[in-house]
């Protein structure tokens, strides 16, 4: 590897290994990304579903379970989309908390590289 000066920097079995173990947070940093971001909607989606469900007159509702919809008492599917946000909630919390512990190993191990190849490594998204 050259480094700005032209002196060459070994790379080590170490750096080798935190090079690939960066590579795989950020892999997951984008899988996880995507992951809150079909969350998110799901929570979206789930709360207009509510609040359509508030609108309505009817006592009996037609909601899907898979690819069948039921026709289900009012209270009942409320229940239900309330039960289904506590879950998307709790998931997407979890995928916070895990994003935030990658970018912190992210972060970290971004000190290591770029404190021992400077401007020779490149860690960041363009």
């Amino acid at each position: 590897m050259q480094q700005g000066g032209g002196s060459e920097t070994e790379v080590t079995w170490e750096d080798q290994q935190n090079i690939n173990k960066f590579g795989r947070l950020n892999n997951r940093l984008h899988e996880l990304q995507d992951e809150i971001k079909i969350s998110k909607e799901a929570n979206e989606s789930l709360e207009d579903a509510g609040n359509e469900l508030i609108l309505t007159d009817d006592e009996v509702i037609r909601f899907q379970i898979g690819e069948v919809f039921a026709h289900m008492p009012k209270e009942e599917v409320e229940e239900r989309i309330e039960q289904m946000k506590k879950t998307t909630s709790k998931n997407l919390e979890k995928l916070e908390e895990e994003k935030n512990s990658v970018l912190a190993q992210m972060a970290e191990l971004k000190k290591i590289l770029y404190g021992k190849f400077k401007d020779s490594i490149n860690l960041e998204d363009d």
